[in-house]
């Protein structure tokens, strides 16, 4: 079982809502990451900082991370800040809050997406859990309860909660079905695939790799070396324009990580200890988040263009 805590504002909607949703085990609701202990419902009303906020169990065999954050997007106005429906206040806010360090990057790379089609700035807020106390017994699965309680969200998604995650966000379903499971949690939802078990670690063969969602060219066998990580090794990109850099303090680290500037996959990190003879960078990427286009395939794949720098 996995665990993680999302504020979507008054949490009796949003519990009953992520408890219809397929591979969820659990739902309890409370108050998170406020500057009290033990808040009463009246103090986080006159503002103790904590944010209503529904505490998920789920088997991730069942549903990803990702999945369980595509059906949660379905429930909020993710620019709105400290609002949804017709409730207004700082514990109405939204947040996606962990206690697994390894699922913020798989949780920052979903942002990432879900940015790329709004206009405005997402409002969502990510942060390790700090704290979480339960809610008094009447606020527990209170719509089962009341039925004809108040929710703020429209009762045909609750439908869409019992379908699970297939039918949401067609741009992101598109992509799951395109993509393997590896491919999607690592491109789209900014996982790390496990060392000398993947695709491309030992491959060199003469060719180009691309990016796995957009097929843009990122990377040439030229440029490809052993570093003994466990992962492909570059010593640079076809056009550093072609990839995003942006800091990651995940695991207790200062790393760099890379995403492509076009589609927003997440590619892998940037370090400098590569060799100095070829510049001394290494673009340590992920096998799931690329595509090898051999030599001989280049021009019919349309890559012709590149084959001058291909040896």
């Amino acid at each position: 079982m996995k665990t993680i805590y999302l504020a979507g504002g008054c949490f009796w909607g949003v519990q009953k809502y992520l408890s219809l949703i397929p591979g969820v085990k659990e739902t309890t609701v409370g108050y998170a990451n406020g500057k009290t202990a033990n808040p009463s419902y009246q103090a986080v009303c006159k503002n103790s900082g904590h944010a209503e906020t529904v505490r998920v169990v789920y088997d991730e065999k069942a549903v990803t991370l990702t999945g369980l954050l595509d059906l949660y997007a379905e429930i909020i106005d993710p620019v709105s800040v400290n609002r949804q429906g017709g409730d207004t206040g700082i514990q109405y806010r939204t947040g996606i809050f962990y206690e697994d360090e390894s699922d913020r990057s798989i949780i920052s790379g979903w942002l990432t997406l879900l940015q790329e089609g709004l206009s405005k700035p997402v409002a969502i807020e990510l942060a390790p859990l700090q704290n979480f106390y339960p809610a008094e017994a009447y606020h527990q699965n209170y719509l089962d309860k009341n039925p004809g309680g108040y929710c703020h969200i429209p009762s045909a998604k609750f439908d869409r909660a019992r379908s699970g995650a297939d039918q949401v966000h067609d741009g992101l379903n598109d992509l799951r079905e395109r993509l393997t499971p590896m491919q999607y949690e690592v491109a789209v939802g900014g996982a790390t695939e496990p060392p000398f078990r993947n695709e491309y670690y030992d491959n060199f063969k003469s060719g180009i790799y691309v990016d796995v969602i957009s097929g843009e060219p990122l990377f040439i066998s030229t440029d490809k070396f052993e570093s003994g990580c466990g992962w492909p090794a570059f010593s640079k990109p076809i056009d550093p324009a072609l990839l995003t850099q942006l800091p990651d303090h995940s695991h207790g680290r200062n790393r760099t990580e890379v995403r492509t500037s076009g589609s927003g996959a997440h590619l892998g990190h940037v370090f400098h200890d590569g060799p100095e003879e070829l510049g001394g960078l290494r673009y340590c990427i992920n096998s799931a988040s690329l595509r090898f286009v051999p030599r001989d395939e280049m021009k019919r794949a349309g890559y012709g263009k590149f084959l001058p720098l291909v040896k």
